[in-house]
């Protein structure tokens, strides 16, 4: 009988263990991030990282009472590492878009950027496809713009050239294997037109528009199953957006709001 009754003993104290874990209180926010698109999220010469992106996450680890860790990932890979579990969520100037969505959610947009072109000064390239028949123009791999190129132009006669990363984009647009690259405005400015590299470059044309490719603003990704870390998290940004931080970060970031309303 004494076995039966150390046997129920041991049972429960498991149950009561378990429960205790599960509900345990989430002391640290694992974010997601390619930390090579500035002024959104970089890294200091030192290694540190940095950005408006890595701000506001740090901001919504405060406003949580949370730690935040970086995890760093390739941005095409970001999705299928958030799926696996390798973070909590995604912080990395990921546009919302009906495509992503079907594999992730997302929280509201925290921002909306425009998606231009880059040409060489005086170039009489515009972003349309009679004017880039036959060109190549660069865009960040797993991007938004990418899905824009690919849906709207790589049928048309334009070359659509791929790229892991956006330095090397810039660093073949200016050795003359590209004709034009196609990203955020801000990244464009910030990452190589206010550069000595980029003087002879500018933005040209109107941004780009599609809500079906290019989305509806940036916001984290998340996993569709973690609803309560969604809620936290949605809470922390209204909170943010309230008093004022975010539209703080953005001035000092870009000079003007960006903040979606």
């Amino acid at each position: 009988m004494n076995w039966k009754l150390s046997l129920c003993a041991a049972a429960a104290l498991a149950l009561a263990c378990a429960a205790v874990t599960a509900h345990a209180e989430q002391t640290t926010l694992r974010f997601g991030i390619e930390a090579a698109y500035p002024p959104f999220e970089s890294k200091t010469p030192a290694g540190q990282l940095q950005g408006f992106d890595v701000d506001v996450g740090n901001a919504v680890c405060a406003k949580l009472n949370m730690k935040c860790v970086w995890v760093e990932n390739a941005f095409d890979g970001l999705i299928p590492a958030l799926q696996a579990r390798k973070f909590d969520a995604i912080n990395s100037a990921m546009n919302i878009t009906a495509k992503r969505k079907q594999s992730i959610d997302f929280t509201p947009a925290i921002y909306v950027v425009p998606i231009v072109m880059v040409a060489k000064r005086g170039s009489p390239l515009k972003p349309d496809v009679a004017s880039l028949r036959g060109k190549h123009v660069g865009v960040l791999q797993g991007s938004s713009q990418e899905d824009f190129l690919k849906a709207h132009w790589a049928n048309a006669g334009v070359a659509v050239v791929s790229y892991p990363d956006q330095d090397q984009i810039y660093a073949d647009l200016v050795a003359g294997r590209l004709d034009a690259a196609v990203q955020e405005a801000q990244t464009a400015q910030d990452g190589f037109l206010d550069k000595p590299a980029g003087r002879d470059y500018q933005i040209v044309g109107e941004p780009l528009k599609d809500p079906a490719t290019l989305g509806e603003g940036t916001g984290f990704g998340m996993r569709k199953n973690d609803k309560a870390l969604q809620a936290k998290i949605v809470g922390a940004l209204d909170a943010l957006k309230q008093d004022g931080t975010l539209s703080a970060l953005s001035q000092k970031y870009f000079k003007r709001d960006i903040i979606a309303k």
